[in-house]
């Protein structure tokens, strides 16, 4: 497990990062890359999104575009604080403070879940997953991106001892072990670097 992949730590990590997150991120998660994901979903005006480690609201805008029944959750209230300067604390946007392992959601509350760039810090991604699955309705969408693991020996060492790097094959294992079906992957990532990011979709069961 990462030094990250602790949940004190990852709190620790973005009390820091949360004020320069939004002038960092671009580099590796940016607009583009946000609307090819979002071209995967199927999100109806009338949809419920649920935003699983939402941060500072960057994926949570790209999801307003397609629909204002938004909600945002992220275990770092620092992060939070920059999404509430953005979105206001009576926005378009629900937000709360909470943890993806334990989602504060009734079952098949959502129409599509969907999280970037957080299931690295993850603890146990499979009990995350599964609570995405719980709170999405039957035939509902989840998505999720994540680093995608890299082919370097060398930076394989440097990326397992950070957090949580994985490819095509450990995203099927972790997607099927909390009973996804229809699973599917993209790489895609900023020009330096085309394949950085691994966005898989997944249905749940009906």
């Amino acid at each position: 497990m990462g030094v990250l992949e602790d949940k004190s730590r990852a709190r620790l990590f973005y009390k820091y990062l949360s004020t320069v997150y939004d002038r960092i991120n671009p580099f590796i998660w940016n607009e583009e890359m946000r609307g090819q994901a979002l071209e995967l979903l199927d999100i109806e005006e009338s949809d419920r999104v649920l935003d699983v480690g939402c941060g500072t609201g960057f994926g949570t805008e790209g999801i307003l575009e397609h629909t204002e029944n938004v909600y945002g959750l992220d275990q770092s209230p620092h992060q939070l604080e920059q999404a509430f300067e953005k979105f206001g604390t009576r926005g378009p946007v629900q937000f709360c403070l909470g943890d993806a392992e334990r989602l504060p959601f009734e079952d098949d509350a959502f129409d599509v879940v969907w999280s970037s760039g957080s299931i690295e810090y993850w603890p146990n991604p499979v009990a995350a997953l599964e609570e995405c699955r719980r709170v999405a309705r039957p035939g509902g969408q989840v998505l999720v991106v994540g680093p995608n693991y890299p082919s370097s020996t060398i930076f394989q060492k440097l990326a397992d001892a950070i957090m949580l790097f994985y490819d095509a094959e450990e995203a099927d294992r972790m997607f099927e072990a909390a009973g996804f079906e229809s699973i599917e992957h993209v790489t895609m990532g900023p020009s330096y670097n085309p394949e950085v990011a691994i966005t898989t979709v997944a249905t749940v069961p009906r």
